[in-house]
């Protein structure tokens, strides 16, 4: 998908790759979109993403939920960010990777959600949201279009991205003097 930029990647193709029939390809995979999803959770795999999560998942605090979630974002986009170009280039024309790319982005929303309510539980949701509108915006400000403009075309490091957008996260969902 990586080598490709995006262009239709054909079952052909990956069993080409993978120096395996197309026939053994679908004894694994009844159909492509299943095989993208695969690809990006493999990704999650070798990446670590379980282990990246475990300082969100375990914060003391909402407050540190949301940072902590904050900053998996900001270290999880630089790994996956070849596959995640390829996927969003291709999903316009192509549902099976915009299948592939929903299901990604369905995991990030959770784990938005997740701060979110956290936050909510202990009344610490700065006024005026709701749960589902915190979390909109939280998964908008988080996703990888977002983090690729600010690092690649903007020039911001991804230390200063994590830093700038849990100072903004905590500014804008966590009501003040609740930190």
């Amino acid at each position: 998908m990586e080598d490709n930029r995006g262009k239709s990647v054909r079952m052909s193709d990956i069993a080409r790759a993978a120096g395996i029939s197309r026939q053994a390809l679908y004894l694994h995979f009844d159909a492509r979109a299943d095989l993208l999803i695969a690809t990006t959770r493999y990704m999650d795999e070798v990446t670590g993403v379980e282990d990246s999560l475990v300082p969100s998942r375990t914060a003391a605090s909402g407050p540190d939920r949301l940072r902590a979630f904050v900053a998996f974002a900001g270290g999880h986009w630089p790994n996956v960010q070849g596959v995640a170009r390829a996927l969003i280039a291709m999903q316009d024309t192509d549902s099976e990777a915009e299948r592939a790319w929903q299901d990604r982005m369905g995991a990030m929303r959770e784990g938005c959600h997740a701060a979110i309510a956290m936050l909510e539980s202990e009344h610490r949701l700065a006024d005026g949201w709701t749960v589902a509108t915190a979390t909109d915006l939280l998964w908008t400000m988080l996703s990888f279009e977002g983090w690729d403009l600010l690092t690649r075309q903007c020039g911001w490091s991804p230390a200063d991205y994590t830093a700038r957008l849990q100072r903004q996260a905590e500014q804008t969902f966590v009501k003040s003097g609740a930190s």
